[in-house]
């Protein structure tokens, strides 16, 4: 008797016939499921249709005791009563995982270096796939635009559940855009993306599982912005709109019952005043409430919440409320636990991956470092991927200095050009990049869109010494003392104050690039610092030159304008022209005019972000701003290399990535939830 075996997919189209369970399927080997409307996942209806089952839920048997270990939850209830109606079902990559262990991490400092351990528990309305082109559902279920693309409609999950059990739903987005975002009391002026032009957008919640974004004008790059972004598009209304005067008439006193000063104070204090979403908690901003806080920390939909955090650094358990779900039903994260250590001494934190002590890490680790995680990787147990950069190392000269002789030279377009063709780019990627990279200008886009002339890579980026010694003579930047080194016109000596963290840069390109420019005259004094006390000189002007990395996708570009309007990127990167930023937030009336060509390019972005893509109009637009960008080289780029990441080989379903960046980190590690511990 011949005998035929039929997969699960084939059985269902039997009639009457469904599996017990549904087949624990994997990307490596879908066993004859159709794929669903997005790649690697499916909503759980259409799942249960492809798949011919019917799901039964499973979860983390320790569930119970890391629920127990945050503050302010209660007992859990079933399992079916956590989880939406319709949760997000994740095929995972190789296999399906098993439940336990603590992913170890490393981090810099609080806020510092912290992004890649984000983006492994981050959610937000929508997501990339790993293609880093398509963009799929994630907390919303789906979307729609009208024609003309000013208005954005969402569908939340029906039953979705923050991690203490409340209900999620519209009113929490809209809570977020009208009583966070636009309140001038947290933040001073609304933020680029929930903006058009200048002008606000409005957000309607018609029932409780439908979002509609309103905008002024067209904004096609708003469902990009929320792909990528950290700043999610929800907040928990149920919990910080206690603290809310606009949602509660006793705010004040209730925050004060809790030894706040208002409202307002309590609501910083567990969401910040700003949209960063690792920002300290009152764990660690206030330690001497959190014996009499409700919560440590607020609500989150993420797969993991802190249930620790001082200055050594943070602990974090499972989401109990989490709403995905692998292919057999297994509630996600498979992971139970996450801890994340601060350590801010780069040589430190190489020697714990190498000693096998760090599960997985990409920010901050720099092509120089990877003959060391190279060597190691046996004895250490982990693998370690090159992968292209998205940005470049840069270098910013201070255009508004508050020393008026600097400011001077600096803003000189000419000393600009001198810099960077003082350069020497192919020995710099020889030297620090093992010639793995492409020297390069900066041109403000990475990787080029099609509208982009390739040929600004090279604007200024050939090595020319000479030439830049006339442009320094011709400026009066002379050695009037003999010393080799030039002094400013007004005699003074001028000595550059190279202040970077090698979480932005590596210490190698400061000191070759620091050299080169000594080659041409100017003397430096190069120093490492931390992120914190990088960025808090950069925000208050006192930087002589910014040095970081720099550089954002398009995808990015039609959602965030911050690279074209000073003071070109938010307080995490490559900032400069403070007091043009100044003048921008003032309307007018404080800091310093920024010059016709940066307010050019402020017009331009808005126009870019409202043109349909690949419109003459986006096109010319697009290809204006590069152009002015380079050519007025505000930043100076170095050389485009790869960098390493790792991952212990004991984490399972990691897959291989396409890039090292920070611009995707929300959604790059590639769907982390999936990951497991096979030890």
């Amino acid at each position: 008797m011949k005998r035929i075996l039929l997969s699960g997919a084939a059985l269902a189209l039997l009639p009457g016939w469904a599996l017990a369970n549904c087949p624990s399927i994997t990307v490596a080997d879908m066993g004859g499921v159709a794929p669903g409307a997005f790649p690697q996942q499916y909503e759980l209806s259409e799942f249960q249709d492809a798949a011919g089952c019917e799901m039964e839920f499973s979860a983390n048997p320790e569930i119970d005791d890391l629920n127990a270990k945050i503050k302010g939850n209660g007992a859990l209830p079933p399992l079916a009563d956590r989880l939406p109606s319709e949760p997000l079902v994740m095929v995972p990559y190789e296999s399906v995982g098993k439940y336990g262990g603590t992913l170890d991490v490393l981090s810099n400092a609080t806020e510092a270096g912290t992004s890649d351990f984000l983006s492994v528990r981050h959610v937000n309305l929508v997501r990339y796939s790993d293609d880093l082109q398509t963009i799929v559902p994630n907390v919303a279920k789906s979307w729609e635009w009208n024609d003309d693309y000013t208005q954005l409609t969402m569908k939340l999950r029906a039953g979705h559940k923050w991690s203490d059990g409340a209900p999620f739903t519209s009113a929490d987005v809209k809570f977020w855009h009208d009583n966070l975002m636009l309140d001038t009391n947290i933040f001073e002026k609304p933020k680029d993306y929930v903006t058009v032009g200048g002008e606000t957008m409005t957000v309607d919640a018609p029932d409780d599982t439908t979002v509609i974004f309103n905008l002024p004008s067209p904004k096609p790059g708003l469902l990009a912005h929320f792909a990528t972004h950290y700043g999610q598009g929800f907040q928990p209304m149920h919990f910080l709109g206690q603290f809310h005067p606009d949602i509660n008439a006793d705010a004040d006193s209730y925050a004060q019952s809790l030894g706040f000063e208002n409202g307002y104070d309590a609501i910083k204090a567990y969401y910040g005043n700003s949209d960063w979403t690792d920002t300290p908690t009152p764990m660690l901003s206030r330690p001497e409430l959190i014996d009499g806080l409700p919560k440590a920390t607020y609500p989150t939909l993420e797969s993991h919440i802190y249930v620790t955090d001082t200055t050594e650094g943070r602990h974090l358990v499972a989401n109990p409320y989490f709403f995905q779900v692998d292919p057999t039903g297994q509630q996600l994260p498979y992971i139970s636990e996450q801890d994340e250590v601060y350590i801010n001494d780069n040589e430190v934190r190489l020697l714990k991956i190498v000693n096998g002590e760090v599960d997985y890490k990409a920010q901050s680790l720099q092509l120089a470092s990877a003959p060391i995680l190279l060597e190691g990787q046996e004895k250490g147990g982990y693998t370690v991927h090159l992968k292209p950069e998205i940005t470049i190392g840069a270098f910013g000269f201070n255009v508004t200095h508050e020393d008026p002789a600097k400011r001077e030279v600096f803003a000189d377009l000419s000393f600009r050009e001198a810099m960077s063709q003082a350069i020497n780019r192919d020995e710099l990627n020889e030297i620090a990049f093992f010639g793995q990279g492409k020297p390069q200008a900066y041109v403000g886009f990475s990787p080029l869109p099609d509208f982009v002339d390739p040929s600004l890579h090279g604007y200024m980026a050939e090595y020319d010494p000479d030439a830049a010694k006339a442009k320094l003579d011709a400026l009066g930047l002379m050695d009037t003392d003999g010393d080799g080194m030039r002094e400013l016109p007004n005699g003074d000596k001028l000595v550059l104050n190279m202040n970077f963290s090698t979480q932005g840069i590596a210490g190698q390109t400061v000191e070759l690039v620091s050299q080169f420019w000594a080659d041409v005259g100017i003397a430096s004094v190069v120093k490492e610092v931390t992120p914190d006390e990088y960025r808090s000189a950069q925000s208050s002007n006192k930087l002589d030159l910014s040095m970081w990395r720099k550089g954002q996708p398009l995808a990015i570009v039609l959602g965030n304008n911050e690279l074209w309007v000073p003071p070109y990127e938010n307080y995490f990167g490559n900032r400069n022209a403070m007091l043009w930023a100044e003048w921008v937030d003032s309307g007018g009336s404080a800091g310093v005019e920024p010059p016709e060509w940066a307010q050019q390019m402020m017009d331009d972005i808005n126009t870019l972000q409202s043109a349909a893509q690949g419109s003459e109009t986006f096109n010319e637009v697009g290809a204006r701003m590069a152009e002015t960008m380079t050519q007025q080289l505000l930043f100076i780029g170095t050389v485009n290399a790869p960098a390493p990441m790792i991952h212990r080989n004991a984490l399972k379903n990691f897959t291989e990535t396409k890039t090292h960046s920070y611009e995707y980190y929300r959604t790059y590690p590639y769907r982390a939830t999936q990951w497991w511990l096979d030890e």
